[in-house]
């Protein structure tokens, strides 16, 4: 019998569990036949996106190469695939070096995921969106605590010590925290007074971290003062021009730097792929995550719209749903070959969040059979980086 070829294509959190569990389930045979494992991705190695606030703040490397993951019957490609062809089961992909290429598969299984959301250009400030956004925000902090460190005019020397941080999801929670902290460091170490640094973090809503009671808001809000946020609440920026960032309540504040992190959409890829989307832009897949109309293709994570056929409710776009969806896949996959029923999408309730608020400092909270539970402090930091690591398949 011929080998079977089973293609990834998406290196982040959900497809390489995807491929860990896929290739852990058939252990390399399926009805006799040796399965071919390809990964592509556009980029050289797996972006740790959960952590882009680190090279923002320390300069931080958050790429790791493909070849950390090397194992027998699987092969890396860098590329970008253009087109899927359900019917002939084929993709065209453009590869490294701007060439066209074909590759047939058998199996396929599209885990692209999402990206941060961008705004208009003319809306100003950079948004946090990748590696290279990343390094121009640590460039453009770092040369404004310079330009303050000789600047005599104290009005302009607050707004270069200032940076909004619009966004105050867990992303922007996480961002400022760790600015505020390094501005406070490098403030220092430029004869500047590190008080005199300010981050602001705008959260639109009334509190921070909805999904949690109150008293879990305020301390994440008190940990983050200690930190050096202040924290805005009912406000969003509307733009940055020229210093200054208006806001939606028509205040407005002088900034040196404004730091946009405002949630996430499903990967615009997907559009030019040819599999049948919903009207946001998700994967449209049964309750096995096969894909409508596509008959060996698959998707999970965050550009899949995954429905709990038992109770209607899709998953969220998160890193700890797209890990137990890959788990399960390996199983359905497995069915699938062998010609038995698949397991079915069980929606698994997540009440559990990590939260680091910068070194030693990070806030846990989960709720589970009614009862709540808060962790705080450096045992909550390392939660968080157990979580960051197995997100990534890195322990």
């Amino acid at each position: 019998m011929n080998d079977m070829t089973c293609i990834i294509i998406g290196g982040g959190h959900a497809g390489l569990h995807a491929l860990k569990a896929i290739k852990e389930t058939t252990r390399g045979m399926a009805n006799g036949r040796r399965i071919r494992f390809v990964l592509f991705d556009k980029l050289p190695g797996h972006v740790r996106k959960v952590l882009l606030f680190r090279p923002a703040v320390s300069g931080e490397e958050i790429t790791v190469p493909w070849s950390h993951w090397a194992a027998e019957g699987v092969e890396f490609v860098q590329g970008t695939v253009t087109s899927i062809d359900s019917g002939e089961k084929q993709l065209t992909y453009t590869d490294a070096q701007e060439k066209e290429a074909q590759i047939r598969y058998d199996l396929l299984v599209v885990t692209v995921g999402s990206i941060v959301r961008r705004l208009d250009p003319a809306q100003g400030g950079i948004a946090l969106t990748d590696p290279q956004s990343a390094s121009d925000i640590r460039e453009r902090w770092h040369a404004n605590l310079r330009k303050a460190a000789g600047e005599t005019n104290p009005e302009e020397r607050k707004r270069l010590l200032s940076v909004v941080v619009a966004g105050a999801g867990i992303s922007g929670i996480e961002t400022s925290a760790e600015l505020a902290l390094a501005m406070r460091e490098e403030a220092a170490a430029v004869g500047l007074n590190p008080s005199d640094t300010a981050v602001y973090l705008l959260n639109a809503q009334e509190r921070l971290f909805l999904e949690a009671p109150q008293k879990v808001g305020r301390k994440l809000e008190q940990t983050l003062h200690e930190c050096g946020v202040k924290v805005l609440h009912n406000c969003k920026a509307m733009r940055e021009e020229a210093g200054v960032v208006t806001l939606s309540n028509g205040e407005s504040l002088e900034v040196g730097l404004c730091i946009w992190t405002i949630g996430l959409i499903p990967n615009p890829a997907l559009l030019r792929m040819g599999l049948p989307l919903t009207p946001e832009g998700q994967v449209l897949v049964d309750e096995c995550y096969r894909v409508k109309g596509a008959p060996g293709v698959y998707s999970i994570g965050d550009c899949a719209r995954i429905v709990d056929p038992r109770t209607g409710k899709a998953d969220q776009m998160r890193c700890g749903e797209g890990v137990l969806q890959a788990d399960r896949l390996g199983k359905i996959v497995m069915a699938d070959l062998k010609g038995s029923p698949a397991p079915v999408h069980k929606s698994v309730p997540l009440d559990f969040y990590c939260i680091g608020l910068g070194e030693n400092r990070g806030l846990v909270w989960g709720r589970k059979w009614g009862l709540t539970m808060m962790i705080t402090g450096k045992p909550a930091w390392k939660f968080r980086k157990l979580a960051w690591d197995g997100g990534s398949m890195l322990r």
